[in-house]
């Protein structure tokens, strides 16, 4: 697996932190605006992030809305003890665990849908999927990943976060995302081999 597609900087977190906490200030004021700039900057990301997890575009979609509907109701209660970013992701991590949990049942009765067929609502407009049989290898290979290690990986690999980041988003210690990467990984490098055999 390839280190970290998403690398960010040092400057443009801390950047992108004070413009997400300018806007939050704002939305603890009942500022529209500032909560739609906030919603369609935090869209996409939470999309597929919620979507990684729960395997239903409907229940990503829903989680969004409950995510950014906690951000709106509770602005002013951020403190401050981590980004903007990771503080949001970890809501959306607890949404969507949840609404996992409650549709688990009714989901297992259908089959589940390929995750190529909501790659454009996935994927934000200007933003551009790599193409190929690599592409659609670790989309196989990361289904196959128990929620919690999946998670972990995207986190990780999608959107460059660190393992203590993680850490703050999942809400358990750096060690137990570090165990969930070893055994994602050696899952990955097991499974992998085996699914390009089966496409071929």
């Amino acid at each position: 697996m390839v280190d970290r597609p998403h690398t960010r900087t040092k400057q443009n977190e801390t950047s992108d932190d004070a413009v997400d906490l300018a806007l939050l200030e704002r939305i603890g004021g009942g500022d529209r605006d500032a909560f739609r700039e906030l919603y369609v900057k935090y869209y996409h990301p939470l999309l597929r992030f919620i979507y990684r997890i729960t395997g239903q575009l409907e229940s990503a979609q829903e989680g969004v809305n409950d995510v950014m509907l906690v951000v709106w109701q509770n602005g002013k209660a951020f403190q401050g003890r981590s980004r903007v970013a990771t503080w949001i992701l970890g809501i959306a991590y607890r949404k969507a665990l949840k609404l996992r949990q409650s549709s688990r049942r009714w989901w297992e009765r259908f089959k589940a849908e390929d995750v190529g067929d909501y790659d454009e609502l996935l994927t934000a407009p200007g933003e551009h999927r790599e193409a190929g049989d690599l592409q659609d290898l670790l989309e196989k290979g990361m289904r196959t990943l128990p929620v919690k290690q999946r998670a972990v990986v995207e986190l990780t690999y999608f959107y460059g976060y660190s393992y203590e980041e993680i850490a703050a988003i999942v809400d358990c210690p750096v060690n137990t995302v570090k165990t969930r990467m070893f055994h994602a990984r050696a899952r990955l490098k097991d499974i992998l081999p085996a699914l390009a055999k089966d496409d071929m």
